[in-house]
C-alpha cells in the first residue's frame, strides 16, 4: 500500500509540474521478495526461491519503464539488469559514457522501442551471491554451480521451465561445458572470493565525497 501511494504521489507531481511528457519513470527492485520461511511475507510464484538466493525468485524482478509518447506499451524478454540503466539513461539524456574505463552495462534503448545500438541478447548474465558467482544464464539456459554457498550443479531451460524444477545437465553436457567456461572466464575477470580468485578486472567501488540523501523526510 505504501509503494502504491508513493508511486501515485510521484506521478501526480510530475503532471502538476508539467514534467510528465518528458520524464522517464522506472519502477523496479533490487531483488525478489523475502519468503515466509525466511521471515518475510512475499511470494515470487511461479519463480523458485526468494531474496538471498540465486534462484530466479531471488533475482528476477519487474521493470516498468514509462515515458509518454516515446516508450510504447510493449513487453520484452531480453535479460537486463540495473547496471544497464547507466549507459541507457546517459545517452537518452545527451551525456557521453566514459571510454577510459570498463562500463558493465549496455544501452537498452532498442529494447524500449527507441533508436539505439543493437542489444546483445546472448550476453551472459552472472548470478552473484556476495563475493561469489553461483550461476550464469545465456539465452534460455541457466547453469547453477552453487546455491547459497553449497555446490549444486544444475542446468535449467528457463523458457520451458521458469520454476527451475527439472535438471537437464545430464541431457546437455555440451551446454554445461560452454556455460561453465563462461563462469571461469568471469571469475578470472571480476574475481570470486569464495574460490580465492582476485580477478584481473576487479575495481574498487565508486564513492562520492560528502554524500547526501536526495530527500530528507521524517
Amino acid at each position: 500500500e505504501c509503494i502504491d501511494w508513493v508511486t501515485g504521489v510521484i506521478l501526480a507531481e510530475l503532471v502538476e509540474l508539467g514534467l510528465d511528457d518528458n520524464t522517464i519513470v522506472i519502477f523496479t527492485s533490487d531483488n525478489g521478495a523475502l519468503a515466509p520461511e525466511s521471515g518475510g511475507s512475499g511470494s515470487n510464484e511461479p519463480l523458485r526461491g526468494s531474496k538471498g538466493t540465486t534462484y530466479e525468485g531471488g533475482q528476477r524482478v519487474p521493470c516498468i519503464v514509462r515515458w509518454p509518447g516515446h516508450v510504447p506499451a510493449e513487453t520484452s524478454d531480453v535479460v537486463a539488469a540495473q547496471i544497464d540503466l547507466y549507459p541507457t539513461l546517459a545517452r537518452l539524456c545527451g551525456a557521453s559514457v566514459p571510454t577510459d574505463r570498463t562500463v558493465d552495462g549496455q544501452d537498452l534503448a532498442e529494447v524500449l522501442g527507441l533508436d539505439g545500438p543493437a542489444v546483445d541478447a546472448d550476453r551472459p548474465f552472472f548470478y552473484m551471491r556476495g563475493p561469489a558467482i553461483e550461476a550464469v544464464r545465456v539465452g534460455p539456459w541457466k547453469l547453477q554451480l552453487a546455491q547459497q554457498g553449497e555446490e549444486k550443479l544444475r542446468l535449467y531451460d528457463l523458457v520451458a521451465d521458469i520454476a527451475e524444477t527439472t535438471d537437464l545437465a545430464a541431457d546437455h553436457p555440451e551446454v554445461v561445458t560452454r556455460l561453465r567456461s563462461l563462469i571461469e572466464e568471469a571469475r578470472a575477470d571480476i574475481g570470486d572470493e569464495v574460490n580465492g580468485i582476485a580477478g584481473s578486472g576487479s575495481r574498487p567501488m565508486g564513492k562520492v565525497d560528502n554524500p547526501v540523501t536526495l530527500t530528507d523526510f521524517d
